[in-house]
Order: C-alpha cells, then structure tokens, then sequence
C-alpha cells in the first residue's frame, strides 16, 4: 500500500494544526510522527486513515497499483489509539470474534491462538470491563497487528504498559508487520517506534 499526502493541511476554526505536508510512504515503510503533546500527530493520523477530512491538499492511496478511494481505505487498515474503544461486556472470546469478522487474520492464527498469546487465563471468560488498563492494550495490539491489512497505524503504542507489555508489544511488530506500512504516533520515539526508518517532525508543518 502506497499512500501519498500532496500538500495537506488541517485546520479547526481558525488555527491550523499542520498545512503543506507533502510526503510518500511506499509499502512497507515505517514512519514516525513526533512532537509535544497537542502538537497535532494524532490529528494527522486520523487524517490519513480517513476519519479527520483535511481542509487543504490532497491524499491519495494504492494498492497494487489500484486506486482506493478514502471511503474505503478503512478496509485495508489497522489501528490502535488511545481514543480506540473496546466493548468491554463482551468476554475475550466475543470481542476478538467481533473484531475478526470484520477483519481478516494473519496466516496461522485463530481465535483461540490468540487467547493462548495473550496468556490471560485467570481473565478469559470475564468482561473486558473487568480488565486492567495495561490488559485492554494488549487487546487492542493483537486485534490491529494479528489483522491481515497492509497499513498499520500506531498511535502511542505502548500506552498502560509495563516492560512485559512493551516487550509484547515489540514482538508482535518484529513478528507480523513485516511487509506492511506502518506509521507511528509517539513521544517515547526509542521505546515505541525505534523500528521506524524515517522520521516527520509536526512541528515542521505549522
């Protein structure tokens, strides 16, 4: 998946967050967005994926040399952010089956082999609402990086995690986004996205 951004720009009332960002990430390329907090990467993420419209520019998505439209971007996309819900009466089992009816799994996995990886056997059958805030991003982790999609966007990956959350969280990346664009929301830039092969600074398009 190739995804180019012409000149875009987003503003609300009458501040811009960011304009005249022109850039390309070609497949399988791993891009970081940094800057201080309200700085506006989240905003530019959910600009990318299509659930912010931009005020200025133009973006542009292909897949195979195929064009996608921005309406149907979502189906080729994963995220995890801090703003993402999960729905926390359902049990384990039921939301993972919720997210993957919708999204198909990486090669290999099922259901229940998640459920193993997770290792959350005192917790399986009981509400999400029950789980602590670290467990629920781990949820949220294998539900975008075990989805067969060619983008993956992170937004502040590792948010409620411990060094065994981080260091989940940095396996499944090593292990199942090989071959996907990948673009990253993080302050943390070593611990979240040292992975990353460029770098776009928010800051350089006010």
């Amino acid at each position: 998946m190739t995804i180019t951004l012409n000149g875009i720009g987003k503003k609300f009332n009458t501040e811009w967050i960011f304009r005249n960002l022109t850039s390309r990430f070609e497949t399988g390329e791993r891009v970081v967005f940094t800057g201080r907090n309200g700085s506006g990467k989240s905003t530019l993420l959910q600009v990318i994926a299509g659930n912010i419209h931009h005020t200025e520019g133009s973006i542009e998505y292909s897949l195979n040399g195929r064009m996608i439209s921005d309406t149907e971007i979502f189906r080729h996309l994963s995220l995890v952010a801090p703003y993402q819900e999960l729905i926390e009466e359902f049990t384990l089992r039921e939301m993972l089956e919720f997210h993957f009816s919708f999204k198909p799994l990486v090669n290999g996995f099922t259901v229940p082999k998640i459920i193993d990886l997770l290792s959350f056997s005192q917790a399986k059958t009981k509400p999400i609402t029950k789980y602590s805030s670290g467990m629920k991003q781990r949820v949220k982790l294998v539900c975008a990086l075990l989805s067969d999609t060619p983008l993956l966007f992170l937004d502040e990956p590792t948010t409620n995690l411990d060094k065994a959350g981080i260091d989940f969280y940095l396996n499944l990346v090593n292990d199942h986004a090989k071959g996907r664009t990948i673009l990253v929301c993080s302050n943390m830039q070593l611990v979240e996205s040292g992975f990353c092969d460029q770098e776009i600074r928010i800051e350089d398009y006010k």
